[in-house]
């Protein structure tokens, strides 16, 4: 499989400080990070760590895809603690058709947060079915589909410290 680079480590290190003091500026307060599993778990932790203001970090597993192609949204786990009253921001790896974020913040919006944005470290707009509020956007891309950073086809590439698209 060839796999050529979209996105450089140094141009995610760049990006991804920079969206932290976006947020940092924007929470003056406490603010809680759910990180969407599997694929946003590097994203996460590197955001998490170019942020100076309170944060809090949980967890949900969600999934819309089955290796390489579109399936059925799947709630693996929601033990997400109390939310009410409190910033919430979702971290996604990528925002795509946009059903599987719908789904979420639906799903915690009963939990009566005081706001939900959403951080996506890839935007994919081709490809968007519903339309979702994006307030931190890493990088736009093209209908590629990607891996490394995090994202994965079949459990492999998440390992690649650099984003690239796999190519036919």
């Amino acid at each position: 499989m060839n796999i050529t680079t979209l996105i450089s480590a140094k141009e995610i290190s760049n990006r991804v400080s920079e969206l932290g003091q976006d947020i940092s500026n924007d929470y003056q307060g406490p603010v809680i990070l759910i990180s969407v599993l599997k694929g946003s778990i590097c994203f996460m932790a590197d955001l998490l760590r170019s942020i100076d203001s309170d944060v809090t970090i949980e967890f949900i597993s969600i999934s819309s895809y089955k290796g390489a192609m579109k399936g059925n949204i799947s709630l693996h786990d929601n033990s997400i603690e109390d939310i009410q009253g409190k910033h919430v921001i979702l971290v996604e790896d990528i925002v795509d058709s946009g059903r599987t974020l719908s789904f979420l913040i639906e799903l915690l919006s009963k939990k009566n947060p005081k706001s939900i944005d959403v951080c996506t470290l890839l935007d994919k707009p081709a490809r968007r079915e519903v339309e979702i509020p994006l307030s931190y956007i890493g990088f736009e891309i093209d209908d590629y589909f990607v891996v490394g950073y995090g994202l994965d086809v079949n459990q492999k590439y998440r390992n690649l410290p650099y984003i690239g698209y796999i190519e036919q």
